[in-house]
Order: structure tokens, then sequence, then C-alpha cells
């Protein structure tokens, strides 16, 4: 299999989409449980992963939001 061209097939486990997201990893399982993160990828065995353009695009989205009021 030959490595991939960008980001749309990397995988990141919950410690690094925590690190990405400065967040801690019950903060993401809350945001992922409530439907505010991405969803993870299911690897068996109790494992998942995130898609790490997914993540990403979730973070250049909060810092699109900024300043902006939600009603």
């Amino acid at each position: 299999m030959s490595p991939p061209d960008n980001d749309l097939a990397v995988l990141v486990s919950l410690n690094e989409a925590a690190k990405m997201t400065s967040m801690s990893r019950t903060m993401v399982n809350k945001y992922r449980a409530s439907g505010r993160f991405p969803q993870p990828v299911d690897l068996g065995d109790r494992r998942v992963a995130f898609v790490k353009s997914e993540v990403m695009a979730w973070i250049e989205a909060k810092i699109a939001a900024r300043g902006r009021v939600e009603k």
C-alpha cells in the first residue's frame, strides 16, 4: 500500500487529537458524545482514531468563528 497523498487518509489517536486541539482527552470525548467534534473511526478492540483532516477542519471552523456572537 502506498502512503497517503494528503491528510484525508491519515488517522490520529485520541491523544493526538487532544494535543492538536489543546483539549484534554476527557473534553474531546465530551465534545464527541455531544456531536460537537468529529466522530472517530472504530479500529476494533476498544480503539478509535480520528481522521486528521476532519480534526483540522474542526479547528479551522473554531478559528473562523472567533468574534462571532452565537445566539
